[in-house]
């Protein structure tokens, strides 16, 4: 197949006619008996038509009549993942955390707006990236169109929304407040980054997405990490982009992907991986390391013991779950609460059922940290599972320059922490709960990022680290486990290796009270 002045397509073929009939515009140069050379424009309905003829697969036009505006060149990755989303109205990207998917989406929605095939685009995204990654990579991208933030009270995003924007970005939970605004919003090209947020069929975020999809509305679900606690979370997502991938049921999916051990325990089938990939199709991927040369991922523990008051507790908790285990059965749901508080222990400050705040001395943990902190020239990342731990590190780290991210900080105000802290000297250490800051969000002036304890799902650690391991980073980035307790180092253990802490909370339990 020869591109023809980077407008048209020649090539030969016995399906010529089919094509004509197809295309009427198509030029049959010659004919040697069965086979003909054929002429055909090289425009994204043409080329449809051809794939959907069986011919061998086009290149997409995005790849030769599109100018890619914006301060960036592709890289060779991106221009391949935008000519797939260009050519799969539904469709999944998982390109890996730092491969700059969230530009490959906007310059093919760009493309399909200059070619009219797409009017207006909603971007739904966890709402700490809503302005730091997306509206920032749109400028970066495509900043001839206009972008606005569907955010504030029901009244502000209704207004945005009726604007007349042609990217609407809103966050996950945002949909739901103004679904009927945006259903008569007229956007037929709908982005779903860190889709892992709408994978249960059964939460209020799924139903209101659902909500917005017509026949002809286009979808492109985006998440670095598909299905990576368990390949029940790729049921929601399957039945959004492509239904006829799943059972209509989400208990036939259930009987597909798992096997029933115990009452309680489902364990993954040996045939899941392959049925999780075939349900989420058609998709593209590109790991870190296919794409971008990026300096190596190391990991280092500390061992920082328990403090004597930190331990005292730590064994009065590990007695009281050694006793329930001797009298009831232990639920996931039991040993998911028990566990909890030694980790909270371990990292220095637990709360009772009244919710009040015990803190505990850790004198310890924090004088590892802060020899991680003054071994390096750059900045630091330091993960904190806990609110009120982060509170405490801060009133302690008065040596350094400190800020801190939790879900308490406003969005304008988390928008400028990320770019000081990218731009400026100060701050050079950053405090964050992983729960507000593991997607989206660029923090590659440090190469070093600590987890004060480790979280309980795979997918929210493999994201927090690639805060600083993406693209941009120009240092070897080392990820350093602080553990002092047997929990954590079991925990750390599972989370490295990609193991579903949620189906493993009881062993975990009987490991701690053996």
């Amino acid at each position: 197949m020869q591109i023809v002045e980077n407008r048209a397509l020649l090539f030969v073929t016995r399906k010529a006619d089919q094509i004509k009939a197809l295309i009427p515009k198509s030029h049959i140069i010659e004919r040697n008996g069965a086979l003909a050379k054929i002429l055909v424009n090289w425009g994204p309905d043409e080329v449809q038509i051809l794939r959907n003829l069986k011919i061998k697969a086009p290149p997409h036009p995005i790849l030769g009549t599109y100018d890619w505006p914006g301060v960036y060149t592709p890289f060779e990755h991106q221009r391949t993942t935008a000519a797939f989303l260009a050519t799969h109205p539904r469709c999944f990207c998982f390109n890996e955390p730092g491969t700059g998917k969230t530009s490959a989406a906007a310059w093919a929605a760009d493309y399909l707006m200059n070619k009219g095939r797409v009017k207006r685009v909603l971007v739904i995204c966890p709402v700490s990236i809503m302005d730091t990654a997306w509206r920032a990579d749109l400028f970066r991208t495509v900043m001839h169109r206009t972008v606005a933030i569907a955010t504030g009270d029901r009244r502000k995003r209704e207004a945005v929304i009726a604007g007349n924007y042609e990217v609407v970005i809103i966050n996950f939970d945002g949909v739901k407040v103004v679904t009927p605004a945006l259903a008569a919003g007229e956007f037929d090209l709908i982005i779903v980054d860190e889709a892992n947020a709408v994978k249960s069929v059964s939460t209020d975020r799924w139903k209101a997405l659902a909500s917005l999809i017509r026949a002809d509305t286009r979808l492109w679900m985006m998440t670095g990490t598909p299905a990576s606690q368990s390949p029940l979370d790729a049921y929601g997502l399957a039945k959004l982009v492509n239904p006829d991938n799943v059972p209509r049921f989400f208990g036939a999916w259930r009987d597909k992907v798992m096997t029933k051990i115990t009452q309680y325990k489902w364990v993954p089938r040996n045939d899941s991986q392959t049925i999780v990939h075939d349900a989420l199709q058609p998709a593209i991927r590109f790991t870190k390391e296919e794409c971008l040369d990026l300096p190596d991922l190391l990991y280092a523990t500390r061992e920082v013991p328990l403090t004597p008051q930190q331990q005292k507790y730590y064994n009065a908790i590990k007695q009281e779950m050694i006793t329930r285990a001797a009298g009831e059965e232990i639920t996931a749901a039991n040993a998911a609460g028990m566990l909890n508080k030694l980790l909270q222990i371990s990292a220095g400050c637990a709360y009772t059922d009244s919710k009040e705040v015990i803190q505990f001395d850790i004198k310890n943990r924090l004088a590892e940290l802060v020899s991680i902190i003054e071994q390096t020239d750059r900045k630091v990342l330091v993960f904190v599972p806990f609110r009120h731990v982060i509170d405490m590190l801060r009133d302690e780290l008065t040596a350094f320059t400190v800020d801190t991210i939790h879900g308490g900080v406003a969005a304008g105000a988390r928008a400028d922490i990320i770019k000081r802290f990218q731009t400026q000297d100060s701050p050079q250490v950053l405090l964050l709960v992983p729960q507000a800051t593991a997607h989206g969000i660029t923090l590659t002036r440090a190469d070093q990022v600590v987890w004060w304890g480790p979280v309980s799902s795979t997918e929210m650690y493999l994201q927090a680290n690639a805060r600083a391991h993406r693209q941009g980073q120009t240092r070897n980035v080392t990820v350093t486990h602080l553990q002092g307790s047997p929990v954590e180092k079991r925990m750390y253990a599972m989370l490295q290796n990609k193991i579903d802490l949620h189906q493993s909370l009881v062993d975990l339990y009987k490991q701690e009270i053996s």
